[in-house]
């Protein structure tokens, strides 16, 4: 039977921020892969019906493990949800991941539900994946940096 993963994290950074580190390609490859892998952003069309394509890669193997979908839903500094697909038949079945974002006093409340993780992944290794990606999240989002800072 498939899983579904639930994960809650309070961000000190804007609904904005995090929205555009869902969304935005040079983001999402900083902060989603877990840690030991890279993401290679494939392909990214983030609105409503848009598709997307990425791999995680391995970094001491090189090992690749590629997966795509669909934008089902994208609501600005709200909510994203999407179709997921792993490229390796041994993965098989869609899952569905729905990110609510909903600003509090301290900043984002993010809730995280992934629907139909094939079974073969045990949960457990979904949840420490999802939770070191998060603490990259949180790393970049909560970053305050000053306007007139530059990188030189």
């Amino acid at each position: 039977m498939a899983h579904t993963i639930r994960l809650h994290r309070v961000l000190q950074a804007p609904p904005e921020r995090i929205y555009r580190a869902f969304t935005s390609p040079a983001a999402l490859a900083k902060w989603m892969p877990p840690h030991g892998f890279v993401c290679e952003v494939l392909e990214m069309d983030a609105r409503t019906g848009g598709r997307f394509r990425m791999a995680f890669v391995n970094l001491g193997t090189g090992e690749r493990s590629s997966f795509g979908g669909t934008y089902l839903e994208l609501v600005p500094n709200t909510r994203i949800r999407n179709s997921d697909q792993f490229d390796d038949p041994s993965l098989p079945g869609s899952m569905t991941t729905t990110v609510d974002l909903r600003a509090v006093v301290c900043g984002t409340e993010v809730h995280i539900v992934q629907e139909g993780v094939p079974e073969v992944i045990p949960a457990e290794a979904c949840y420490l994946g999802w939770q070191q990606s998060l603490q990259l999240l949180a790393l970049l989002v909560e970053a305050e940096i000053p306007p007139e800072s530059t990188m030189a």
